[in-house]
């Protein structure tokens, strides 16, 4: 492949600082023979993280009178009062309760822009972004300063003695170099390596046990997929009920208005990933970029792999019209050969009693993989937690977020991979006398069964599931470490869960690929581009109105032809509507679009310049 490599003279800019943040999945351990810890206070409890008696907490503050929050959340997908073993928390501890606003579920941007006209937009704040509503919150006085009356010295001190990236990232980005609105999701301390769970973000994963049965043919390439994914089909052409099998379902309904996204995936894979809403891919570990319409470019690379393996049958005709949900049910039903993410097809697929009899998916990478990694994030992402300009009592608010950001916090609501937390400390999960973290029987019914999970009364009562944190808030990581036990947050993280009573699949696939987990494999094998997370300390560049209404049209565009290539009659059709979109988006500006674009990676490739080797 040919890439453009940012020059030294174009990242000249030296920036101060240190940084990078994590992910999980998995099963139980020393369960019921080990003796649960003496329910010790975590060591973090003793600063302004909550602990003292529910009537006053150790910093001072009274909690005697019950404090209803106000919580809206851009992206909840729950609507009212918080119920359950998360809330039963919360009440015990602190003596608040949530109500929660989800924009998802009443009207969108129309109900946001609502809460922004009332000039009170609650007592929480969650912005999916840092774009757009969060300045604009700002700029209109509806957010407190987080730093006034010393707030958060005296009531965040886990944040700011664990996270002093993200309020240094908070100022200069948003406060003026002095105030603090609002700090991100996933945040992370300055630990190595990939922030991942167990599994990667992606895979490949096949069918194991058809692809076994095939005789596990070496994949070098990924057009290499192909004939392997044709044999597996000839092997199993219909799943139980007698329904045509395929390799690949594709989905419209995750395409935004810039690609048809399911054709960027194996650009991961190589260690690139886009810039969102610009015309260039980035490489992970090294200053480079390309044009992802170029002819290098995993973009358009997959729109041809999927447009061979459609006049091989490979690809559902559904692929038109469905919606996300209709994949997952053929996963579920055994439809599909190959999966592009482990959150896909395995959290579909495998089922107990599938693993038991050695079918389901794993990972079965091709010579030459090496898949992204975000790595451990210390300034936090662009999503938002902040407290609104007129919340009641913001001193117990922001003694309830720092919660978050202690590892009795973290412990109980950092969810994994799937994000699903650990939950209540005593019921799912314990630490044994050797002080390792374990889950309980019921903890893995809990977290593979949720719905159908019910909690005892005294812990909340109602389903797992229901009793979750329906903020839909990232505080830390799941996969870094605590500093109280030494391993992740993260539940299937736990040494106690890796080695619980393999399946036959698990027993297969470890012996033949000589790690006891995806993560692993790729991590033994140099097969892992680590992403730093910097940040330039300058605010970051963004579109002007002209340029991204041509954006806007340009990837409607793309979008539009990169679903007819894929399901063109023959190789002379695909052909001509691949030149009709690349002279369209020409003729709409794109060189433009490019030209803001290769600024936008020079900014990324600037701002990795702030992580510490």
């Amino acid at each position: 492949m040919k890439f453009r490599t940012i020059t030294a003279s174009l990242l000249a800019i030296s920036l101060a600082g240190a940084m990078t943040a994590c992910s999980g999945s998995g099963g139980n351990g020393n369960g019921a023979k080990e003796s649960p810890s003496a329910g010790k206070e975590p060591a973090a409890a003793a600063t302004a993280s909550g602990s003292g008696s529910p009537e006053t907490s150790a910093s001072g503050l009274d909690r005697s009178k019950e404090l209803k929050l106000t919580v809206f959340s851009t992206t909840a997908n729950y609507a009212g009062e918080q119920t359950g073993w998360f809330a039963k928390i919360i009440k015990d501890k602190f003596n608040i309760k949530l109500s929660i606003i989800a924009s998802n579920l009443d009207g969108g941007d129309n109900k946001i822009a609502a809460m922004m006209a009332s000039g009170d937009m609650g007592d929480i704040i969650v912005f999916g972004d840092d774009k757009g509503n969060y300045p604009n919150a700002i700029k209109a006085g509806l957010l407190l300063d987080w730093t006034k009356d010393g707030l958060l010295d005296k009531y965040g001190q886990d944040i700011v003695k664990s996270f002093p990236k993200a309020i240094e990232k908070a100022k200069i980005s948003f406060g003026g170099g002095q105030s603090v609105y609002g700090i991100g999701n996933n945040l992370a301390t300055n630990q190595p390596g990939p922030s991942e769970g167990k599994d990667m973000t992606w895979g490949p994963d096949l069918r194991w046990d058809l692809y076994q049965k095939i005789g596990a043919p070496p994949i070098d390439s990924i057009e290499d997929y192909l004939p392997v994914l044709k044999k597996m089909q000839e092997l199993e052409p219909t799943n139980e009920q007698g329904k045509k099998t395929y390799a690949f379902s594709l989905w419209s309904d995750w395409d935004g208005n810039y690609k048809l996204t399911l054709a960027k995936q194996f650009a991961n894979m190589y260690g690139y990933d886009e810039i969102v809403d610009t015309a260039v891919y980035v490489k992970a570990d090294e200053p480079k970029y390309y044009d992802f319409l170029s002819d290098e470019s995993w973009y358009m690379k997959s729109l041809k792999l999927y447009f061979d393996a459609n006049q091989m049958g490979l690809v559902d005709p559904d692929s038109l019209s469905q919606k996300f949900d209709e994949v997952t049910a053929k996963y579920k039903d055994g439809r599909l050969l190959f999966s592009w993410f482990p959150w896909l097809g395995a959290a579909n697929y495998n089922t107990p009693e599938r693993t038991a009899q050695g079918k389901g998916f794993a990972l079965v990478p091709f010579k030459g993989e090496k898949v992204w990694s975000t790595g451990f994030n210390q300034y936090g992402g662009n999503g938002i937690l902040s407290i609104g300009a007129k919340a009641k009592d913001p001193e117990r608010i922001m003694e309830f977020i720092n919660w978050f950001y202690t590892p009795e916090g973290a412990m109980i609501s950092a969810g994994g991979g799937t994000s699903i937390p650990n939950g209540p400390k005593g019921l799912l999960w314990d630490i044994g006398s050797d002080g390792k973290p374990y889950v309980t029987d019921l903890g893995w019914q809990a977290y593979q069964d949720q719905k159908g999970t019910q909690m005892p009364q005294e812990y909340g009562g109602g389903s797992f599931d229901n009793g979750m944190n329906k903020i839909n808030f990232s505080f830390v990581v799941p996969s870094l470490t605590n500093p109280e036990t030494g391993e992740p947050y993260d539940h299937n993280l736990w040494e106690t869960s890796l080695k619980r009573n393999p399946t036959k699949l698990d027993s297969d696939w470890r012996e033949k690929m000589g790690a006891l987990t995806a993560k692993e494999y790729f991590v033994k094998n140099d097969m892992v581009a680590v992403a730093p997370q910097g940040f330039t300390g300058k605010e970051p560049l963004q579109m002007d109105q002209a340029l991204l209404q041509k954006n806007k049209q340009i990837g409607t565009v793309i979008q539009q032809y990169s679903w007819k290539m894929v399901f063109a009659k023959n190789e002379a059709e695909y052909e001509k509507l691949k030149a009709e979109m690349l002279k369209k988006v020409k003729g709409l500006g794109y060189d433009e679009v490019m030209a803001f674009s290769v600024k936008k990676a020079e900014e990324l490739f600037e701002a990795r310049k702030s992580v510490s080797p």
